[in-house]
């Protein structure tokens, strides 16, 4: 298994058992397959587990993709006082919550695109040279 490059951004996301949840986990995991972000584990952030935790605080950009309102995986960073650097709530994308149904493929690739092209340019940013001081006289 090849291992990660430790400079990617780590991607959580809600995984839950709706429609949107798992369109949510699937985009993530494209991501981590892509090697965009390196996925990690959110039930680990909410269960406690300190080598998860350690990789949380690691000082690398986190994105969060939730898949409704409820924020689970933003709140289970929350809980440890982790702020996402981007949070993407997928209802704001048209992903709509449905119980025991599938997600619509088109649709994550859609919603896998938005945040592919939003976490490249974080990841531009990041690269840029910080501003200069205006020169004093």
């Amino acid at each position: 298994m090849a291992r990660a490059e430790p400079k990617l951004p780590i991607v959580y996301s809600c995984s839950g058992c709706s429609s949107a949840a798992q369109l949510a986990n699937h985009v993530a995991v494209r991501l981590d397959r892509m090697g965009t972000a390196e996925m990690s584990c959110i039930a680990g952030i909410g269960g406690d587990v300190p080598s998860l935790l350690k990789t949380a605080r690691s000082g690398r950009p986190i994105v969060v993709l939730d898949g409704c309102p409820l924020e689970c995986a933003r709140h289970c960073l929350g809980r440890h006082g982790i702020e996402p650097t981007q949070h993407h709530q997928l209802n704001i994308y048209g992903v709509r919550k449905r119980l025991h149904e599938d997600f619509d493929p088109d649709q994550a690739e859609a919603v896998l695109f938005r945040v592919r092209n939003d976490l490249q340019r974080l990841l531009q940013d990041a690269a840029k040279p910080p501003d200069e001081p205006p020169p004093t006289d």
